[in-house]
């Protein structure tokens, strides 16, 4: 198949890239120019304004197009408009914040903790634009950043059908340093760390990097996905402080995970969400339909997620 994808060099894309290519598909890769990744020979690079693909791409004619980045309606309606009529399928990566539960957990809106585990038929946000305003955004355009919009403007064109993949919190190498802080409290002989007792049991699925491209690999793959949303993630998911106790086994770190309350902590280190809200996200669609599962050990995943936090800056 030709797949297009745009995006695809920082997190999880090069892992993306490296199988379909490995399975014997025609790659080519269409991002900004920001981060360069080590990709196989063979594999086309093109650069230009992802948020704009632009009208030439559809001679292309790719079988299916992957857009990793879609952030905003506007990112994804310059995307259908490029690409409707002109590629078979579109597989966009969403994110697992659609739900109405991360709406409540940020206390964006009120009610009470819906059933878990979420599947993709759980209740969406009924509030919008949840990072307008955030001073640590990731992006510049996280204050019109909307998943729910960006699902709702890729699927009114049935012109392009798309598979729809939710994401959960993804780790590994080039993440956001999701465990460094306390990776870097456990290699300094820290013995206690606390946690927010309500924090400390609040279950939030993540899923390895390499995991979760595999999950887009399979929705690019088969064409049965088409139409179909997909929470990804992994099987199992502990609560937080469980996390934080199985990366301090993997790290060797001889120390203890303390619950306490918030009030013991600098108010620096509370944190006001409502952890009443668990953002524990269902995934046996994606194992029963498209033969989803991991692809690395759990023990593997954290050993490579250490390495990369230890020689990171």
């Amino acid at each position: 198949m030709r797949v297009l994808i745009l995006g695809g060099t920082n997190q999880t894309g090069p892992f993306l890239v490296k199988r379909l290519h490995a399975l014997g598909h025609q790659i080519t890769v269409f991002h900004r120019g920001k981060h360069e990744a080590e990709l196989p020979t063979g594999v086309n690079h093109l650069h230009g304004d992802m948020a704009n693909p632009p009208l030439e791409l559809r001679r292309l004619a790719p079988d299916v197009v992957v857009h990793m980045w879609a952030l905003t309606p506007a990112h994804a309606a310059a995307f259908v408009n490029c690409f409707r009529g002109a590629a078979g399928r579109a597989v966009v990566i969403s994110s697992c914040d659609v739900y109405r539960a991360y709406g409540r957990l940020q206390r964006l809106e009120p009610g009470p903790p819906d059933p878990v585990p979420l599947t993709e038929d759980a209740p969406l946000r009924e509030s919008r634009y949840p990072y307008r305003g955030k001073t640590n955004a990731r992006s510049d355009d996280m204050d019109t950043y909307d998943k729910i919009l960006v699902e709702q403007a890729v699927r009114a064109h049935v012109d392009l059908p798309a598979t729809i993949l939710r994401f959960p919190a993804v780790y590994g190498p080039n993440d956001s340093h999701r465990f460094g802080p306390w990776l870097q409290q456990m290699d300094a002989g820290i013995t206690e760390l606390k946690l927010q007792d309500r924090f400390a049991q609040w279950r939030w699925t993540h899923g390895f990097v390499e995991d979760v491209a595999e999950a887009v690999v399979l929705a690019v793959t088969n064409p049965r996905a088409a139409g179909r949303n997909y929470n990804v993630g992994e099987s199992e998911t502990p609560t937080w402080a469980e996390r934080i106790e199985e990366l301090g086994r993997a790290a060797g770190w001889k120390g203890r995970v303390l619950r306490v309350a918030a009030a013991e902590l600098p108010e620096s280190q509370r944190n006001p969400a409502d952890f009443s809200h668990q953002l524990l996200i269902g995934t046996s669609r994606i194992r029963a339909e498209l033969g989803y599962t991991e692809v690395v050990p759990r023990e593997e995943a954290w050993q490579r997620t250490i390495e990369w936090e230890r020689r990171a800056p």
